[in-house]
C-alpha cells in the first residue's frame, strides 16, 4: 500500500535538501473558529508540518504565552473530542502532529484516540511527558496505528539514553534546543550544531529543532543545523496581538528564513 501524501515521511521527501519551519499552535485559540483559520492560514504561508496542542491544566513544560494560551482554550470547552474536530475541519494540506500530555489521552482512551486521531487527518503524535520505554503499551499502540510517534530529546540527555530516547521513533526527532519551559529567547544555543550532531550519529530520522527560537534570524540560525525549526510562542504571540493576519505575516517571515 502507498503512503498517503499527507504522511511526515512523504512530507521529508518532498523537501529534499530544504529545512522544514514547524509551527506550533494552540488548540482553540483565541477560539475555536480563529484556531481554525490559523492551522490553515499557517499551511498557506508556507509551513511545512503544523504541532497542535492539546490544551491540558497542569502544562509542566510550557512558558507563559502557551500556558495563557491554554487557559483561554480550556476555559472555552476545548477538550479532546474538540481537537479532533479541529483537525478533521482543518483538512490540512500538510502533515498534522498533535503535541499533548499523556494525561488528556489516556483520560479519552488511548487506542480510541490513535484511531480517531488518523480518521480526522492527523499524522504523527507527540506525547511531551512519555519518556521512552516508560509505558511500552502506549507507544506499541501507537506504533500500531498509522500515525508517526515524534520523539522528543533534550540537551542533557546522555548517549547511552540517546540510543533509548530515539529507539522505535517515527517520522522525526524533537530536539528541546535548551533547558527550562517554552517561550522566546534572544539567542539560539551555541552548541546547538553538535547538539544536532549527536541525534545525527543514532537516527537517520530528519531532526527539528524547538523552545526559545522566535525570530527570523532566530530561525535561519537553526536551518543551519536542524532539518526543521519549531515556533511556537512568537506565533502565540503574534496570533493574539495582530490576529490571523498577524499570524500569517509571521509565518512567511519565518518560512523564508528556513527556507533559504
Amino acid at each position: 500500500m502507498s503512503e498517503p501524501a499527507s504522511s511526515i515521511k512523504a512530507r521529508w521527501r518532498a523537501l529534499g535538501t530544504s529545512r522544514a519551519l514547524i509551527p506550533y499552535l494552540t488548540a482553540g485559540f483565541p477560539d475555536f473558529t480563529r484556531s481554525l483559520e490559523a492551522i490553515r492560514a499557517v499551511a498557506a504561508a508556507g509551513a511545512d508540518f503544523v504541532e497542535v496542542g492539546v490544551p491540558f491544566s497542569d502544562p509542566l513544560a510550557d512558558g507563559p504565552t502557551i500556558q495563557r494560551t491554554t487557559q483561554a482554550a480550556l476555559e472555552q470547552g476545548m477538550t479532546v473530542p474538540r481537537v479532533l474536530e479541529l483537525v478533521r475541519k482543518a483538512d490540512s494540506p500538510i502533515p498534522i502532529i498533535i503535541m499533548t500530555y499523556l494525561n488528556p489521552v489516556l483520560s479519552f482512551g488511548m487506542p480510541r484516540f490513535v484511531e480517531a486521531a488518523r480518521a480526522a487527518g492527523a499524522a504523527g503524535v507527540l506525547l511531551t511527558d512519555l519518556p521512552a520505554g516508560a509505558d511500552p503499551a502506549v507507544e506499541q499502540t501507537v506504533r500500531d496505528s498509522a500515525l508517526d510517534l515524534i520523539r522528543l530529546v533534550a540537551p542533557t540527555t546522555d548517549d547511552r539514553r540517546l540510543e533509548t530516547a530515539v529507539s522505535g521513533a517515527t517520522g522525526f526527532v524533537y530536539l528541546i534546543s535548551r533547558l527550562g519551559v517554552t517561550g522566546a529567547r534572544d539567542t539560539v544555543p551555541a552548541d546547538l550544531d553538535a547538539q544536532v550532531r549527536r541525534i545525527r550519529a543514532v537516527t537517520r530520522l530528519p531532526v527539528a529543532v524547538g523552545f526559545g527560537i522566535s525570530t527570523p534570524a532566530q530561525a535561519a540560525a537553526a536551518a543551519r543545523a536542524a532539518d526543521g525549526v519549531v515556533v511556537g510562542s512568537a506565533l502565540l504571540d503574534a496570533l493574539a496581538q495582530d490576529g490571523v493576519a498577524g499570524l500569517e505575516r509571521l509565518t512567511r517571515d519565518l518560512a523564508a528564513a528556513v527556507h533559504g
